[in-house]
């Protein structure tokens, strides 16, 4: 009677999917947790997991045959990171030619973990977003958001009315076509040449690749902003800050989730009518 009275419980609870459940709590971007599952790092309840799976407070979750805790499993408190990455750094928790990565450069968080929201090649300088928020970095790095990204770009070599067209308009790259969306001279003198270039999605390489595709080269490369932040001007290289609670609130609108207090007000709201 206990069982089958606790399989009633279990059945009657709300699940979730698994990739969700992990990214909320901070152990990962939900495509980061995806590649886990699909490479059969993540079990459930003792059994592979699966793509899409869904769980509960009562299912046994396990990542590389550790039990994850119901507490660690608990939504942690939201931070995001405002990071200045210098040339010569790489974005991944670490790397076989043992280069140096950020994550060794960053603040610990209060709870969870440090999630890249996208990321900048070794040569790229500028604005990185880090969040301890699974959900935040899934949306703002998927592209059906179309979050813009803006660049301060150097160009070696001679550009012309006819290669700025080309590169408003689009170019056929080997992964797809390819555009800016915006493009406007920003100084310099010589062969030279300042550019800062905007557009909305987050191919690898693909600024590079579309000045090259015009036979000019990339000489230096800085990201000043994502979507709604820009690159503080008083944060050095290799230094962070977080985000005040007016550019949160703007991170957070341009992907459609709400602030603590602003989901604590619906709440209140929907118990008591205003007078």
């Amino acid at each position: 009677m206990f069982n089958k009275n606790r399989n009633s419980q279990k059945s009657l609870e709300t699940t979730e999917k698994l990739q969700k459940v992990l990214a909320r709590a901070g152990l990962g971007s939900r495509r980061e947790i995806e590649t886990w599952i699909k490479k059969g790092r993540v079990q459930v309840n003792r059994k592979i997991a699966t793509i899409g799976v869904r769980v509960n407070s009562n299912d046994d979750i396990q990542v590389d045959g550790r039990r994850i805790g119901l507490s660690a499993l608990k939504e942690p408190s939201r931070q995001i990171l405002c990071y200045h990455k210098p040339t010569g750094v790489v974005c991944t928790r670490s790397d076989p030619e043992g280069r140096k990565t950020i994550f060794k450069q960053l603040p610990r968080p209060k709870q969870g973990r440090w999630i890249s929201i996208g990321r900048l090649d070794f040569n790229t300088s500028g604005l990185l977003l880090l969040t301890t928020d699974g959900e935040l970095a899934h949306r703002l790095m998927h592209p059906s958001y179309t979050i813009e990204r803006e660049y301060a770009v150097r160009i070696l070599g001679e550009v012309s009315n006819e290669m700025l067209q080309n590169l408003r308009e689009g170019v056929q790259l080997e992964d797809g076509m390819a555009r800016f969306t915006q493009i406007y001279e920003a100084g310099g003198k010589g062969a030279n040449h300042w550019y800062h270039v905007t557009l909305s999605e987050g191919r690898k390489h693909e600024v590079r690749r579309l000045w090259e595709s015009q036979g000019v080269t990339v000489s230096r490369l800085i990201r000043v902003r994502f979507g709604p932040i820009w690159l503080p001007q008083n944060l050095r290289r290799g230094c962070s800050m977080e985000l005040d609670k007016q550019e949160e609130k703007a991170l957070l609108e341009a992907v459609g989730l709400k602030t603590k207090v602003q989901q604590n007000k619906c709440v209140y709201k929907g118990k008591h009518k205003e007078k």
